[in-house]
């Protein structure tokens, strides 16, 4: 058997879970990352003691892999309420999930985002997706969100003041061009179970997955310039050789290493701002009913975690997929004075995160599980190898970790 370790190219979601796949299985493993952290796009930073996700993320119960691969317990979630919070003409109605929370049934059907039709159908629309097995809505005839929801009869009221900001934010889909595959995932697992974020960030996440691995493992700050099948060159000369080589980056990075196919990317700005006073109480994700934007949406993170905060302040955080020109900040802050008044005048600035690969596009016709062995022997995995998601990139690392230990025994003497 070759003594070389196995090379994994990217500390992100999908490189980390390969190595503790790996790992666990007794193959030996390293991992270089050319950051000074691991989480690739999971990312926190704090502030001032304020903790400030690279971007607005959730993570969602219901992802198998997330239930599989991490202890959610330890991560100690805090739950976003199920619905939203979709804020038009200076007041904010609230869209609830009836079936788990029957007492706020009154203020859906009155919430001025589509028809009494309109609102039956997304009930419709939640019982059809929670049938059978989720791996099953990636199968079948592919279109657009867009062309989906229509088809479907939903109005264009719904679509703009409901859809289009929750889809957009979530898969940073403004113009709901995506796949319907991976925005019915999506209902899905929002139907299933709960948005989270980790009591200390979601840069728990990854720490979580690298704390699994020995002391060493993972290299930061080790930029790799070219990977072969055998060995990786790090940007600063030395060769590394290997018994395989996993690249885990992003898909664009991965693309030009590998030369496979190019992989579109979708943009996103994020603005935090600190506040003395919370503009709601909601725990609900906020959306933007009234189709201005660029903020699709935004949330009172300390609302939701008291620990996004130091004692006595709040966190806001705006998203604007799409967007990363460098007059954001004055655009959210524009746009959140018509949400919540002057009070936004006096809040502070904290950070603004400009996000130039936040999602792989994924246009129709989509298709999940890329292969991850490549014909010239390379192993890639990543969010572009699967869904574009926290459980896309766990699932595609754990199933390149499972084809290079497939690889290894098929290449050993019988």
């Amino acid at each position: 058997m070759n003594a070389h370790p196995v090379v994994i190219v990217g500390a992100g979601l999908a490189g980390l879970s390969c190595a503790v796949h790996l790992h666990e299985a007794g193959v030996p493993v390293e991992v270089y990352e050319a950051s000074d952290g691991v989480g690739g796009r999971v990312r926190s930073d704090r502030t001032d003691g304020f903790i400030l996700d690279r971007g607005f993320q959730v993570a969602l119960t219901a992802y198998p892999e997330l239930q599989r691969q991490l202890d959610t317990a330890a991560l100690d979630f805090r739950a976003f309420e199920p619905g939203a919070l979709v804020w038009r003409n200076g007041k904010g109605s609230v869209v609830a999930d009836p079936f788990r929370r029957p007492s706020q049934i009154v203020s859906t059907t009155i919430a001025p985002i589509g028809n009494p039709l309109d609102k039956a159908k997304v009930a419709w629309l939640r019982a059809k997706l929670r049938r059978g097995d989720p791996a099953r809505l990636l199968e079948g005839t592919d279109v657009t969100t867009s062309a989906a929801l229509i088809h479907a009869g939903f109005s264009p009221t719904i679509i703009d003041r409901f859809f289009r900001p929750l889809a957009g934010g979530i898969q940073l889909d403004p113009q709901l061009a995506d796949s319907r595959r991976v925005f019915d995932i999506t209902f899905r697992m929002l139907a299933d179970g709960d948005a989270v974020v980790p009591a200390s960030g979601m840069q728990a996440i990854p720490d979580q997955l690298a704390a699994r691995l020995p002391t060493g493992t993972v290299r930061l700050g080790a930029p790799v310039a070219s990977a072969s099948a055998t060995s990786v060159r790090l940007a600063h000369g030395n060769e590394i050789e290997a018994s395989a080589v996993v690249v885990a980056t992003d898909g664009p990075t991965a693309s030009n290493m590998l030369g496979i196919a190019p992989v579109a990317s979708k943009t996103v700005g994020c603005v935090y701002f600190g506040a003395d006073a919370a503009p709601t109480d909601s725990k609900c994700i906020v959306l933007d009913g009234s189709g201005a934007g660029p903020v699709l949406n935004a949330a009172v993170m300390s609302n939701i975690a008291s620990s996004y905060a130091p004692p006595g302040r709040h966190l806001i955080a705006a998203a604007l997929p799409g967007r990363t020109d460098d007059d954001i900040e004055r655009l959210a802050r524009r746009q959140l004075r018509h949400w919540w008044g002057e009070q936004v005048d006096a809040w502070d600035h904290l950070a603004t995160y400009r996000i130039p690969h936040g999602q792989p596009r994924q246009s129709p016709p989509f298709d999940p599980k890329q292969p991850v062995h490549l014909e010239d022997g390379r192993f890639v995995c990543g969010d572009h190898r699967d869904t574009a998601s926290i459980q896309g990139a766990l699932f595609s690392g754990r199933r390149c970790a499972e084809a290079v230990i497939s690889s290894r025994t098929t290449e050993e003497p019988s």
